[in-house]
């Protein structure tokens, strides 16, 4: 059976993951019915004892800081060193950057503040998975830290003006996105007005506008569900 480890870094507001679900469950959603995943809790101390006993591993977001000291952040990252070759590896926003930071690369907060709302990104890499093509992807966003500088075997596939290395793929086996593919426009919605107040009313505002545009979050999935070579059901 083919199983997805979904390594779990945060969760959402309370009020937000009874309504919305937690970030495994909108990645559970994301994949698709027929997927098979299994859960971790990373800041538990909970991962893998063996990454090539799945087909792929996918690091969750969290409100953490990659460069923060604490307890959880070192393993994992020594985790996810050991587990590159082993298994495909996909990052999403604190999993991007734990997957640049682990492989050489350095995550700062951004000097450009608070990225959230639906934001658009060119399409910088030409991979076998990034079916069905596209030139931009929109996607919900929500972050203050940004990969700054990657190691020599990282590329960009991804990139925006606001968040230049926006995507980032390792050889073959290993990508991460800063954008949330997983997240409903109204999960992003109902998390950013949370955080009025310490992100700027403008930028709310504006956040708020972005979300009711179309998105592209169903194209990225594909290319996640391509990339991990899993498909939903009703792809089969």
């Amino acid at each position: 059976m083919t199983v997805i480890a979904i390594l779990e870094t945060g969760r959402p507001p309370a009020d937000l993951a009874a309504r919305y679900g937690d970030y495994v469950e909108q990645f559970r959603a994301l994949l698709g019915e027929g997927v098979v995943t299994r859960r971790f809790d990373v800041q538990a101390g909970d991962l893998p004892d063996d990454a090539a006993a799945f087909a792929g591993v996918i690091v969750t977001g969290s409100a953490a800081g990659v460069y923060e000291d604490l307890p959880w952040i070192e393993p994992l990252a020594q985790w996810l060193r050991d587990a590159r070759g082993k298994t495909r590896l996909v990052g999403i926003c604190f999993g991007h950057q734990i997957l640049a930071q682990a492989f050489g690369g350095r995550v700062e907060k951004s000097g450009r503040g608070w990225g959230v709302g639906l934001h658009t990104y060119e399409v910088t890499g030409d991979e076998a998975w990034m079916q069905p093509p596209a030139a931009t992807l929109s996607i919900p966003a929500s972050h203050q830290d940004q990969v700054v500088a990657l190691a020599d075997d990282a590329r960009v596939i991804a990139a925006s003006p606001f968040t230049p290395h926006a995507g980032v793929a390792w050889g073959d086996g290993a990508i991460s996105f800063q954008c949330h593919p997983e997240f409903d426009p109204a999960f992003a919605a109902a998390l950013t007005e949370g955080r009025r107040g310490r992100i700027a009313e403008h930028l709310v505002d504006e956040a708020q506008a972005s979300l009711k545009r179309p998105d592209d979050r169903a194209i990225l999935g594909a290319w996640l569900r391509n990339f991990l070579d899993v498909s939903s059901a009703s792809e089969k």
